[in-house]
Parts: structure tokens; sequence; C-alpha cells
């Protein structure tokens, strides 16, 4: 009798870690195709990008890529939520307790940091925003983008021309980032960097010595 009823109570223990088990290890692939994903649509976007180079890059088959995420849009849809999300945690955690011209600043900085430290970052953010002609994904980047532009105007308490401005020279940022403009020589890319990034470029300098 003790038999009987110990049995059971063993077999559903084993199920349930071997369930655990199986569910962090679905989590843990899921975030290495995330990873492998962003790398490849940081270069190769929406359309020109294989998920088959994906899922080797992730280590796992094409069919269970699939199973994982089900569509290749889908996939690229995760990475741009991912991203923005990511901008979103790196903005509120630059800001910290800091509020209006402060924590511009401070955001502004961590950002530029971001963009001149991590250009696959940088790239799939642009690659997101050129994909923008599909409908799905233009709904992302607008979700992502405006929870962005909804934390920077509450924490900073500005009014809306100062976080237009702000915005406007995060992305002359990115162009600027996508060009490479840190080492030209180009009088006029000087004097862009220098007028218009505030202090980017010696940021961009210091992230590349250290």
């Amino acid at each position: 009798m003790e038999d009987g009823l110990d049995k059971p109570v063993f077999v559903s223990y084993h199920l349930l870690i071997m369930n655990a088990t199986t569910r962090k290890t679905a989590e843990e692939r899921r975030e290495a195709v995330l990873a492998a994903a962003l790398d490849a649509f940081a270069r190769g976007g929406l359309h020109g990008t294989s998920t088959e180079d994906i899922a080797r890059a992730a280590g796992i088959s094409q069919p269970y890529l699939f199973r994982l995420f089900g569509t290749k849009k889908k996939l690229f849809l995760a990475t741009v939520d991912r991203c923005l999300a990511d901008t979103l945690e790196l903005f509120r955690a630059a800001a910290g307790d800091r509020r209006g011209e402060e924590a511009l600043d401070a955001m502004g900085q961590a950002y530029a940091a971001m963009v001149t430290g991590d250009r696959t970052r940088l790239l799939a953010q642009l690659q997101a925003y050129a994909a923008c002609d599909d409908p799905e994904v233009r709904e992302a980047v607008r979700s992502g983008f405006g929870s962005l532009h909804l934390f920077v105007e509450t924490v900073s308490g500005v009014d809306q021309e100062r976080v237009a401005l702000w915005f406007a020279r995060g992305m002359l940022l990115n162009v600027v980032a996508a060009m490479d403009l840190w080492g030209a020589r180009e009088p006029w890319a000087s004097r862009l960097l220098e007028g218009s990034i505030h202090g980017a470029h010696e940021l961009a300098v210091a992230t590349e010595r250290s």
C-alpha cells in the first residue's frame, strides 16, 4: 500500500523536474536565437537574412527555430521588440533619480555610448526603421518608440519641443555612427560632431580606447 502511494508522488515530482528543465532549456535557446537573429538582421535586414543562417549561428535546427517563433517575420518582430525594450531599460538605468536636463544629459550619454560601442544594436535599429513599409513592423516600431518617448517626456518634465530636439539629436547620432564618422578627416564631419552631438565624438573616442 505504501509503495502504491509513494510511486505516483515520485513520478509527479520527477516529471515536474523534467518539465522545469525543459522550459529552462527552451528559454535559453530562445535567447540564443534572439541574439543570433539580432546580429544577422542587423546586417541583412528582414528580407536579406536567412533563417537557416540564424539557426546555425544559434546552434539549433531550422525546424526548431520555426517551432520557437513561427515565421521569419515574427522572429524579426521579436528582435525589434527586444532592441527597443533594451533601449528603454538603458534610459531607465541612466536616468535613475535624475530629472529635467540632468536626466536628458545622462540618457543622452548612455545612448551615445551604446550606439558607438555596439554597432550591431545600432544597425538592428536602423533595419527596423527601414522595414517599416511592412504594417506589422511599423506597428512594432511605433509601439517601442512610443514607450521611449513617453519615458523621456515623463522623466525629464521638459516641453515637447525640447523632447523632440533631444530625439532629433539621437537620430542624427544614429546616422553619424552608421557612417562611422569618428575618425573622419573631412572638416564638415568634425563640425557636425562638435556642433550637434554635444561631446559624442569624445565619448566615441574614449569608448574605442577602452
